[in-house]
């Protein structure tokens, strides 16, 4: 009897974790989805959601696998990943969860407070190499980006450098946290991050779009849109699976998962 007690337990966990919910891809959402998760299952005990991160390429690439049931991005669908979902027989569906400003952040010990999009593209793509071009002092800039599977990569080179190529010596880091230290160590550096990780020993710049108007990244400036870097942040998913994630995303877009998201420091849909 307690043999096959046991036998019943076995199954019963398998199918419990095969029916886990998985959401898998955008560092940048991370945070944010992992605090959204834990809300929701205190409201549903029965819920199982693995969520994991690794760029939103990482995510589109399970969602076009079949190995995960929501897709996090801090970016659209690229053509070929349309492509490749439509040859796989996969319909899709796109929800904006929330909003995001990136932020710009350098060492604190730098004395500029405040950079111009052109600057930034003259930095990023390799054209201004040290602090006392932008008015800062006789230093080396250290270029700190993120690697080429992550969102926040392709919606900074699109925004910022108007679609023009990275500079060959910026330093490509496997994720946000890791840009965060990175230029909290390293006193020419600079680097971009979501709001939502702009804590820690790193300083905040003000960004001009038009040259003339600088605005730093906060809750105000992201919700009334003064600040220029705003995107959108996505989840995607086979249509198939749509019952298994509505609850979660209902949830999430939801009055009080919209709450968790302002608490977290992202940009609720709506004010």
């Amino acid at each position: 009897m307690k043999k096959i007690t046991s036998i019943v337990l076995i199954l019963a966990f398998i199918l419990h974790n095969a029916s886990a919910q998985k959401i898998k891809g955008s560092d940048t959402c991370l945070p944010l989805v992992q605090k959204e998760a834990e809300a929701y299952k205190k409201k549903n005990p029965a819920s199982a959601i693995t969520i994991t991160g690794g760029g939103s390429g990482v995510g589109i690439s399970a969602l076009i696998d079949g190995s995960t049931d929501l897709a996090m991005s801090s970016r659209k669908l690229k053509m070929d990943e349309k492509l490749k979902l439509q040859d796989a027989g996969k319909s899709y569906k796109e929800v904006i969860m929330a909003y995001d400003a990136l932020s710009v952040i350098i060492n604190p010990s730098n004395k500029v407070t405040q950079l111009t999009r052109a600057q930034l593209e003259g930095i990023y793509t390799g054209k201004i190499k040290n602090w006392k071009e932008v008015g800062g002092d006789d230093m080396v800039i250290v270029v700190y980006g993120r690697e080429t599977s992550s969102g926040t990569y392709d919606f900074f080179k699109e925004k910022v450098l108007l679609n023009k190529n990275y500079s060959s010596t910026m330093l490509n880091m496997p994720a946000t946290g890791a840009i965060v230290q990175s230029v909290s160590q390293t006193k020419g550096a600079i680097g971009y991050v979501g709001m939502a990780y702009q804590e820690g020993d790193v300083k905040v710049v003000a960004v001009s779009f038009d040259g003339k108007t600088f605005v730093k990244p906060s809750m105000t400036t992201a919700m009334d849109k003064t600040y220029p870097i705003i995107r959108p942040l996505f989840f995607y998913y086979n249509i198939t699976k749509e019952k298994t994630v509505k609850p979660f995303l209902d949830y999430m877009l939801s009055a009080e998962g919209q709450a968790i998201v302002k608490t977290v420091g992202y940009v609720p849909l709506s004010k």
